[in-house]
């Protein structure tokens, strides 16, 4: 069991993939039970102004899961980077951890530093196994041409992120695409910036940025994209029609697909109940190859 971070855009920005989860979950047998009123993780936007009060939002929500004796389950990868840096900082240091404890007391909490924090593309292939995974497929990916796309904060800073003892991280996300019969389409912006850290102050790069990554893996022939992120998903979902008119691409229409939904796809899942048709960029195309559409 895990106790379960959804992030605060699972619930808003993007609603489809908090019911995606739930019911990618359930198949596969991962229970979850949820952290009613955790704090959100402050994004990495709260600790370049306050680096101290994001740590004692996180630390706030590690001591609600460690109350439970549970490891942190979260969706986000956002979420995965900034928690894992902030637990990073607490662990490594007692004075500050009880530094930040001393504000925890108004809540009754107190962090001991043991919580873990997985994002849902780790646990699969870590807890759950690729084997088990693919006894649950019931409609594999066969013939599609899927890209990754990672974005930053679940491969950066890779020490928090726990890469020297499991290096397998850095390419988990082909691995899961790759054991659901799809052909992974590399491309050299998977690890990069999707945009959105500056979409509020900068636009008009943010939107090239989109424009960059959708178009290359246009060029090489892929389907679809995938995502572990949310806010990726926003930016490149959501902006994709504004950037591709900026950039004068023509209408690029490469749909980006959360990873709950690609597994419930591959698990049978109906389109409806993973939300597709909340999409900006339709992703029609792909279900109608997989003739789930007419």
């Amino acid at each position: 069991m895990y106790a379960f971070f959804p992030g605060c855009v699972s619930r808003g920005g993007c609603p489809e993939l908090y019911p995606a989860t739930i019911t990618v979950c359930e198949r596969l047998g991962i229970r979850l039970n949820e952290l009613k009123g955790a704090s959100c993780t402050g994004a990495g936007v709260l600790q370049e102004k306050n680096q101290l009060l994001g740590d004692i939002m996180n630390a706030r929500t590690f001591a609600m899961a460690e109350d439970l004796g549970l490891p942190i389950m979260t969706i986000c990868s956002t979420c995965q980077g900034v928690m894992s840096q902030a637990n990073k900082r607490l662990t490594s240091d007692p004075e500050y951890l009880k530094k930040v404890n001393n504000y925890l007391i108004f809540d009754n909490l107190k962090y001991r530093g043991t919580t873990v924090i997985k994002h849902l593309l780790w646990v699969i292939i870590e807890d759950i196994g690729i084997d088990k995974l693919q006894s649950f497929i019931t409609r594999p990916l066969n013939g599609f041409k899927i890209a990754p796309f990672y974005g930053c904060y679940i491969l950066r800073p890779s020490d928090a992120l726990g890469f020297n003892e499991k290096p397998e991280r850095q390419n988990s996300l082909e691995v899961i695409i790759a054991a659901l019969g799809a052909e992974v389409v590399d491309f050299e912006g998977k690890s990069r910036c999707c945009g959105f850290p500056i979409l509020t102050i900068n636009e008009k790069n943010s939107n090239k940025m989109v424009a960059k990554h959708t178009t290359e893996v246009k060029e090489l022939g892929a389907d679809a994209m995938v995502t572990p992120c949310p806010l990726c998903h926003l930016n490149l979902d959501g902006y994709q029609p504004v950037a591709a008119a900026q950039e004068d691409k023509g209408d690029i229409n490469m749909p980006i697909i959360h990873l709950p939904q690609l597994l419930g796809l591959a698990l049978g899942e109906d389109p409806i109940s993973l939300g597709f048709q909340r999409h900006i960029v339709s992703a029609n195309a792909v279900l109608e190859k997989m003739t789930l559409v007419s």
